[in-house]
């Protein structure tokens, strides 16, 4: 069962405080995932080989697909759980647990499988040619064939020890993973290791998931008794309300990922065509732009079991306060981030390669995706407020206004206006756009949840 100090958390403890607690740890751990995964291209980069560095920008967007797997089982078990125990229902929070974990495990299998008996088609779709493909192949062995188990399963399982308020246990696996990349990246990629190149990077990966798997599981065995999450196969249920509970908030979530890897992808083939300098500078402006993106998103995750929880016991304006200071506490951190990236853009492209190229078109790919952090922090918790308190369809239009009416045709439209130059600012017109619908939504969901005060509990 939750603890008293569980409690007191989501029910008490100043709301400075809380959001602290809550969403420091998953911050932190979200800017080590950035850096791990920047540490991969830094390192791939020394070898100053556009192809190698190219490779790993291709095979993202299949990495970023895993986080469809992991939005529907990891986004909407934990969130059925915060709710669940925002009314006291703890049955219902070892089922959804339950579920989430098992069907992660089955689709993370599935997953890897599809990718690697359809291989070629896919490095077709991805934009790799004959001078990458190769390349990206034996990336794409160990990060996915071999790696996407338990690459699944260790952020399922984050979001859900994360959703009983255990942020900082949840951040301590992923960081540790995290350190571990970091550790046998150069060991695996230079040439006075394994010399491996991206290769060396993917397989470095794969370990380190392992090793984060592995402290989920010590956790689960220490924490017996004391945690609500479970992953006994006795708990596991297709109980229909935990089916329905868990997906009409994951698929939209997981659907939501899949039009972020399509929009990669159109991103990267657009690029590619460009050459392997264009596409190097822009997979290297892409995880630069990414440590903004994931303070937004730690932030707007980190406090997604707080709303949750407040939503459930109908503690409305406890739950508005969270969100409001959040929102407030992010916007300052992208200001700041956005002022860096744009004045300091030529020397950030250059510590990841030395190719003058690639640091030119680095350097004017990063202004335009600067331009998108002010607004980020908005949409990221408007989209996080829908998932915490199960408004799954309102997080599934967002999801596809933002990337199939707006950043795609985007994409297409400014690099056929400004060719490869004008696609870093889609964006940020897209983002601003969403901002627009955004206000009007999140004060409707307000005026509802005012209305909403004297319905009974639900879980």
């Amino acid at each position: 069962m939750a603890s008293v100090a569980k409690e007191e958390l989501f029910e008490r403890t100043p709301i400075p405080k809380a959001v602290a607690s809550l969403s420091i740890p998953t911050i932190i751990s979200s800017l080590v995932m950035v850096i791990y995964s920047m540490v991969d291209t830094y390192f791939v980069g020394l070898l100053n080989e556009p192809v190698q560095t190219a490779a790993v920008a291709l095979a993202a967007p299949v990495l970023l697909a895993f986080n469809a797997v992991n939005n529907l089982f990891g986004v909407g078990s934990s969130s059925m759980m915060s709710r669940a125990m925002g009314c006291k229902d703890f049955d219902t929070v070892k089922k959804s647990s339950a579920f989430g974990f098992y069907g992660a495990l089955f689709f993370g299998f599935l997953f890897a499988i599809v990718c690697t008996v359809f291989r070629p088609a896919l490095l077709t779709l991805l934009g790799a040619d004959s001078v990458t493909a190769a390349t990206t192949t034996s990336y794409l062995d160990w990060t996915v064939t071999l790696g996407a188990v338990p690459a699944i399963l260790n952020v399922v399982m984050a979001y859900m020890i994360r959703s009983e308020g255990s942020s900082l246990n949840a951040s301590i696996g992923t960081m540790g993973g995290c350190v571990v990349n970091m550790i046998l990246d150069p060991i695996c990629i230079l040439p006075w290791g394994l010399d491996m190149g991206a290769a060396g990077a993917g397989m470095a990966t794969c370990f380190a998931n392992c090793c984060a798997l592995i402290y989920f599981f010590g956790y689960m065995i220490v924490k017996r008794g004391k945690t609500s999450v479970c992953i006994s196969p006795r708990a596991f249920s297709l109980e229909k309300r935990i089916v329905l509970g868990v997906c009409a908030v994951g698929i939209p979530a997981s659907i939501q990922n899949l039009l972020n890897v399509v929009g990669s992808t159109v991103l990267n083939n657009l690029a590619a065509s460009y050459g392997a300098a264009a596409l190097a500078a822009m997979g290297i402006c892409t995880k630069i732009n990414m440590v903004p993106m994931y303070v937004a998103m730690g932030l707007s995750q980190g406090v997604m079991p707080l709303i949750s929880y407040n939503f459930a016991s109908r503690d409305y304006k406890r739950m508005k306060s969270a969100l409001l200071y959040t929102i407030r506490c992010s916007e300052v951190l992208l200001l700041a981030s956005s002022f860096l990236m744009f004045f300091c853009s030529g020397a950030l492209t250059g510590l990841f390669i030395k190719d003058p190229d690639t640091v030119a078109y680095g350097s004017a790919f990063l202004r335009g995706f600067c331009l998108a952090q002010p607004v980020l922090a908005l949409d990221f918790m408007c989209v996080g407020t829908f998932q915490a308190v199960g408004m799954g369809r309102e997080s599934f239009v967002f999801a596809i206004l933002r990337k199939i009416v707006f950043e795609i045709p985007l994409l297409l439209l400014l690099n056929a206006i400004f060719p490869l130059y004008g696609l870093p600012f889609a964006q940020a017109i897209a983002e601003l756009m969403m901002a627009l619908i955004a206000i009007p939504v999140m004060i409707r969901f307000f005026r509802r949840c005012r209305a909403q005060e004297e319905l009974p509990l639900q879980a």
